[in-house]
């Protein structure tokens, strides 16, 4: 290295320095972007939109027992979801043996105990008027933040502000382990309250005895560690 290209790199190292410790003191701990007022505002359960679908073969007979155990399982996962429409999609042309069919599968539905209400029959653009016949619902599944793909100076605390994650993994763990994201969009409705305890409790409630159930031996007498025994 000639002396000269030695001075020229000696020059610009402390540059090179300034620059890169500007960059790591540049974005604060809670990063870029307006400021949540708490990481619940920064990460949020969301959902996002999917669909449940299988596609029927057409049969001059009807339903075979392959495609009867798939509308078994169907109707199951759609009492699982809780969606509220079961549609059935029939192939346009003005096939009559594929109309026929698009309702005995609502026959065979509504045998399985889906209501007749939550099953709708709707046609669609085929490019054959004996296409399948097309089974399903809407579903929604919890969105789960990423995170980690960003971060800031963690030393850089003077604002006070949360760190650019805080709040993501317990957002991330949520999503991924509720059981119906339904839940996530309208809370599900209460069940109604169990009247004969409650008049149960109220009873011994004045006469003064204890409300309480009367708890199992183990749990009474503080003996729950010796139950494997």
């Amino acid at each position: 290295m000639t002396r000269i290209l030695r001075k020229t790199v000696l020059a610009l190292a402390p540059l090179a320095l300034s620059a890169g410790l500007a960059a790591c003191m540049g974005a604060p701990a809670g990063g870029i972007g307006p400021e949540p007022l708490n990481p619940a505002t920064r990460f949020s359960l969301q959902v996002e939109p999917g669909v449940d679908r299988i596609a029927l073969a057409v049969h001059e007979t009807g339903l075979s027992g392959a495609q009867q155990s798939a509308l078994v399982a169907l109707t199951d996962r759609f009492g699982l979801q809780g969606a509220s429409v079961l549609r059935i999609e029939a192939p346009s042309g003005g096939d009559p043996v594929s109309a026929e069919f698009a309702y005995r599968v609502k026959a065979a539905l509504e045998g399985m105990g889906s209501p007749g209400v939550t099953i709708q029959v709707v046609g669609y653009q085929a490019p054959d008027p004996r296409a399948p016949v097309v089974v399903g619902f809407e579903t929604v599944r919890a969105a789960v933040p990423q995170c980690g793909t960003y971060w800031g100076n963690m030393t850089r605390t003077n604002g006070n502000d949360t760190s650019a994650n805080f709040g993501c993994a317990v957002t991330a763990n949520l999503a991924a382990q509720i059981d119906n994201p339904r839940d996530i969009v309208t809370p599900r409705g209460m069940t109604p309250v169990d009247t004969g305890r409650r008049a149960v409790v109220y009873d011994h409630y004045r006469k003064g005895e204890a409300t309480a159930a009367p708890q199992e031996e183990l749990v009474a007498n503080r003996r729950v560690s010796q139950a494997v025994n």
